[in-house]
């Protein structure tokens, strides 16, 4: 059984993930590690931190879709994409270990942290990169969703540099197109892990609480700060997510 006190400080990490993850992504390098040390097992860990995100998700959704921050087009498309890419990536989570995908994500986000540092130069904003990047758009949002799914910790990072790269959007707007795809793989793979009883719902209600709270504010402040305050917060837990999964690498 989790205590009392221990809850508490989960449920503080949530509120501190949710404000971090609606704004830039990456809340999960709080959340997971919190759960693990509070001393669950990794797939329990990983299906508790999902049914806690739910609840934040849902609120930074809601904030950026109240005031027409999200493209509705793309956000159907992505929505679609990734629940079935998070059923893909909760299933295979059953099955395996996370560890053989943390050597692509470091890759992926030591590229998302070298997009975030010149988003402009590398912004696709042409017609014709339009029809591309939309044509892209289901099998990026598929894969980062089958990610989510499995492990889940950079993929929000990851939506706002590829909306960025792929659309041209900026970091704010990006920021509230990549809530519409982490929603849907949060939803995809918290309805898998409760059907496999997987998730601890006395550790995950306190800190969905908080993380909601947590997300509200955060996505406020972003959307009343824009692209300045997005683009520190993205390029922080990028460079954190970077280290720490080098580091887990590295003790392999």
């Amino acid at each position: 059984m989790v205590e009392l006190p221990t809850i508490a400080a989960l449920a503080f990490a949530a509120f501190a993930a949710g404000f971090v993850d609606s704004i830039a992504g990456g809340g999960g390098l709080l959340t997971v590690p919190s759960l693990l040390v509070a001393g669950l097992p990794p797939h329990v860990a990983i299906a508790t931190n999902k049914g806690q995100a739910c609840f934040g998700a849902t609120s930074a959704f809601v904030s950026f879709w109240s005031r027409g921050a999200i493209d509705r087009s793309r956000a159907k498309v992505g929505f679609a994409c990734g629940v079935v890419g998070s059923l893909v990536g909760a299933g295979l989570l059953l099955v395996t270990r996370p560890e053989p995908l943390k050597p692509v994500v470091l890759v992926l986000l030591v590229s998302a942290m070298a997009f975030v540092a010149w988003p402009r130069s590398l912004a696709l904003a042409t017609g014709h990169a339009r029809s591309w990047a939309r044509a892209a758009l289901g099998p990026v949002t598929f894969t980062l969703g089958v990610y989510d799914g499995f492990f889940g910790p950079g993929v929000g990072s990851m939506l706002i540099v590829s909306f960025v790269v792929m659309f041209g959007d900026s970091l704010t707007k990006a920021s509230g197109n990549a809530k519409a795809v982490n929603l849907a793989s949060n939803l995809a793979a918290l309805s898998v892990f409760a059907w496999r009883g997987t998730v601890l719902w006395r550790v995950a209600l306190p800190m969905a609480a908080a993380n909601a709270l947590g997300a509200f504010v955060g996505a406020r402040l972003a959307m009343k700060r824009g692209d300045k305050l997005v683009r520190t917060m993205v390029f922080a837990v990028v460079s954190i997510l970077v280290v720490k999964i080098a580091v887990d690498v590295l003790r392999r």
